[in-house]
């Protein structure tokens, strides 16, 4: 199968030397691409600024706004049958990105934003998707809750849920798996790179099962 993994964060520019992001490392999304790679699988890596080295072996793409990994994203996708968003994509840009660097003042300066273009969402909205779909979902409050409406309004096959306080930035984390028929699987805490192989166990069976009810 091809894996189709982002991963890391997106940077938002504000003008020539400052941006918006976020926390995100990148740990999660390049472990599951290892763990796809480990065994036998085609991997396609799509990823933000982050400060890891690329996983060897992959069609490795790097990105930094949210608008590249967009089209980065669509462009692979057809040819995936695994799609894996794992990347933290900022949800709001600046309206407006100065040429210049904007000088500091002592006036109040605000910035208006305004939604990026939601890449799970567009690739959930395709009709006859041949890939499975799996979303994540870093929340920092009603986690289960939040997970499922994000499932249901993606129309994914997936989601993988943690809380955001406990996975950012860390070799660890725990996570609630949601499937799309209404099944749940809880991974208590554990190294990013095991919990890496259990998803792409989980991922692969989903998809096999997905093409047999399709036969």
């Amino acid at each position: 199968m091809t894996f189709l993994i982002t991963a890391g964060p997106t940077r938002e520019p504000i003008d020539p030397v400052r941006y918006i992001s976020n926390r995100s490392s990148g740990k999660m999304g390049y472990a599951i691409a290892e763990a796809a790679l480990d065994v036998g699988h085609e991997v396609i890596v799509i990823s933000g600024p982050v400060n890891l080295a690329p996983p060897r072996n992959t069609k490795f793409i790097s990105v930094s706004a949210s608008d590249e990994m967009f089209d980065a994203v669509h462009q692979h996708a057809d040819s995936s049958d695994i799609c894996v968003l794992c990347a933290a994509v900022a949800d709001y840009k600046p309206a407006e990105v100065s040429p210049v660097k904007i000088k500091k003042c002592a006036a109040q300066f605000s910035l208006e934003l305004i939604p990026t273009r939601d890449i799970l969402q567009s690739l959930g909205q395709r009709q006859n998707r041949k890939f499975l779909l799996v979303g994540f979902a870093a929340e920092t409050d009603h986690l289960e809750a939040n997970a499922t409406k994000k499932l249901r309004e993606k129309n994914c096959d997936i989601i993988v849920a943690n809380d955001a306080r406990i996975g950012m930035e860390t070799d660890e984390n725990e996570l609630l798996i949601l499937f799309c028929d209404g099944e749940t699987k809880k991974i208590s805490r554990a190294p990013k790179t095991f919990l890496a192989r259990e998803l792409v166990k989980i991922f692969q069976n989903s998809q096999q099962k997905r093409l047999t009810k399709k036969m």
